[in-house]
């Protein structure tokens, strides 16, 4: 026995194995009679249900976590030496020779790949404007929005030849997927026979003439951004890349061809440990869909991932938070194996992006890489029992899901027919649900705002044209848009509506209850007054009606509200009557006796937080 192995023995000696009845007992203790399922499990909005802790037990049976990284189905990423994604920052101009400045500004702060928007490129010469002074075969370069992909690697092969560059070192990608536009157009932009003749048109010439681009992208992220679950996400975007399976193998495409020439881009939100977890769950997923082709060898059930940060969770207000998403989404791309990863400026969701914030969003990646030396580990995240459930958890999920998509026709016929957008559309009814109520937090939006900051005056980008499609948009909008209504009543009448906060009785209660007040009404960014408290409900009423409230939030404890709010509201309604007397919280026996008294509403944690304050925006902003 060699000296490490009696160092482990005798350490592990110190620590005796405990039994998962023996946790169960001592956390049954612990809560004392509480309800184990509501206190410590959660379940996510994708169903998922998570225990509070995992044991080595958990992973015993899962079939996966003895595979080596490198090693079909790939759960564990597609290389066995590292984790080296590619930096990659998409250029958002569509003139060219800007286009062609930001990304050479691009490259020397670190990106390894572009994605250019090719839909003014006619000829070579556009070509030879956007590309520039790059050197191509050190960077990627990805084609995006382009009229005509066929057209366009004509010209891109006429490029190569007439500058004497080697095909077979120019890496990168083209965004044809005929399966989006409809998705986000609510039609085909050609038939579908026609596509599925110029996705194979495509493939045939780029996988002999350039044989590192990959020409069929299958965007994922379109789901993720529309609202869609993670589930969602994960099946539709395996169901759109088996559509193309099936439908280009019938066009006489091999699948060992076929595969190498698709990319999947996810999106990535900020929840943390689903997101690792969702990218490891899809590349076991599709090479289980590639194995059904029959290929030749194991390598062509690979899945090419390019990861983009969310847009649906990045917010207007407080938008420096949107850095602490995009680097969260960054680790989690990384962690969970991603090929390549562009995260968004913090700025992206009002303006475009500044010199600072793309520098930021390519630092991030940077730090990640080079500095947290993410990209030395494969699979860092392997071994956790809480990643590994999780991932299993996603993967049965979505594979559910998928299995119910192809049983209905597949993804084609379900999005031709409407229901893709439908069941989105139900998710995300769900989920603004949980954002009105505060049971999903926007910190800065719907929680915590800061009432100092105004950004009406810095939008600079136009509401997105809706194209009968899946409709794009960010989960924090609703409330934004009550912000910048009080932003444009303020700019009209030089004033916001008024809170006072009439504190009185049990200094605990008030207090925590003037709090919550300050916080619900501060998400609409009206002027709030707070105080010490009053001694008498006339000193209470006397600085209310000085301070020229709109409106009145009583705050105290729910035993004093029966004697203090009658004669609160009766008072001030007697010398101002179209001011809103409101009580924080719900004292339940109380309430029809407190609405005979004159109270217009009460404000609780239960309260639908949307609702209320679009109520006051439309009866204070006239």
């Amino acid at each position: 026995m060699n000296t490490n192995e009696t160092n482990a023995e005798l350490l592990f000696t110190e620590f005796p194995p405990i039994s998962t009845s023996a946790w169960e007992e001592a956390i049954h203790k612990d809560l004392k009679g509480a309800d184990y399922e509501k206190k410590l499990v959660w379940k996510t909005d994708e169903g998922i249900v998570v225990k509070p802790y995992y044991r080595s037990e958990d992973i015993a049976k899962l079939g996966f976590t003895e595979v080596m990284p490198g090693e079909y189905p790939y759960i564990r990423g597609n290389s066995a030496l590292n984790n080296l994604w590619i930096i990659r920052e998409d250029i958002h101009e569509t003139d060219l020779a800007k286009a062609n400045i930001l990304a050479h500004d691009a490259i020397k702060r670190g990106a390894q790949a572009i994605g250019l928007k090719g839909k003014n490129i006619i000829n070579i010469d556009d070509i030879s404007i956007l590309l520039k002074g790059i050197d191509i075969t050190k960077t990627e370069v990805h084609f995006t929005s382009c009229k005509s992909y066929p057209q366009l690697i004509e010209l891109y092969i006429q490029y190569l030849s007439s500058n004497k560059i080697n095909p077979s070192e120019v890496k990168g990608s083209l965004n044809f997927d005929p399966i989006s536009y409809l998705l986000l157009n609510g039609k085909p932009y050609q038939t579908v026979e026609e596509n599925d003749v110029e996705g194979a048109i495509l493939i045939k010439k780029v996988s002999s003439a350039l044989p590192n681009i990959k020409c069929l992208t299958v965007n994922g992220h379109v789901f993720n951004n529309a609202g869609a679950t993670i589930i969602q996400e994960l099946a539709y975007t395996l169901a759109a890349g088996n559509e193309y399976l099936f439908r280009l193998t019938s066009k006489g495409i091999n699948i060992d061809e076929l595969t190498p020439s698709m990319q999947f881009t996810l999106g990535i939100g900020s929840n943390y440990f689903l997101e690792i977890a969702k990218i490891r769950a899809f590349r076991m997923l599709w090479s289980t869909i590639v194995k059904k082709y029959n290929p030749s060898e194991d390598k062509t059930s690979k899945a090419y991932i390019h990861a983009n940060s969310s847009l649906w969770n990045k917010t207007l207000y407080d938008p420096y938070v949107n850095l602490l998403r995009i680097t969260t989404e960054g680790m989690s791309a990384s962690i969970g194996g991603a090929d390549s990863i562009a995260l968004q400026p913090f700025d992206l969701a009002y303006s475009n992006p500044t010199v600072l914030s793309k520098r930021i969003a390519g630092n991030t990646q940077i730090i990640l890489k080079e500095e947290s030396y993410l990209s030395k580990v494969c699979d860092p995240a392997a071994g956790s029992y809480y990643i590994e459930n999780l991932t299993h958890s996603i993967a049965e999920h979505a594979w559910d899901l998928f299995k119910d998509i192809e049983s209905k026709g597949g993804l084609m016929k379900l999005a031709l027919d409407g229901e893709i957008k439908s069941e989105i559309e139900k998710s995300c009814k769900e989920r603004d649900v949980n954002i009105a109520t505060k049971k999903t937090i926007f910190l800065g939006t719907n929680q915590y705002s800061n009432l100092q900051e105004n950004m009406l005056d810095k939008i600079q980008l136009a509401e997105q044209e809706l194209k009968g499609g899946l409709k794009l948009y960010r989960g924090s909008e609703a409330f934004e848009t009550i912000r910048l209504q009080t932003e444009v009543y303020e700019k009209e009448t030089g004033k916001r509506p008024l809170v006072f906060l009439l504190t009185i009785g049990n200094l605990a209660m008030r207090k925590a209850r003037a709090s919550f007040s300050f916080n619900f009404f501060g998400c609409a960014a009206y002027k709030i007054i707070d105080n010490l408290g009053f001694a008498t409900s006339e000193e209470g009423v006397k600085a209310a009606l000085e301070a020229r409230a709109n409106v009145v939030v009583i705050c105290s404890s729910d035993d004093e509200y029966a004697e203090l709010v009658p004669q609160i509201t009766s008072d001030l309604k007697k010398h101002e009557p179209s001011i809103k007397v409101i009580v924080a919280g719900y004292p339940k026996v109380q309430i029809e006796t407190l609405k005979a008294a004159g109270v217009d509403d009460f404000i609780h944690v239960h309260s639908n937080l949307l609702e209320t304050l679009q109520k006051y925006n439309s009866i204070l902003l006239h």
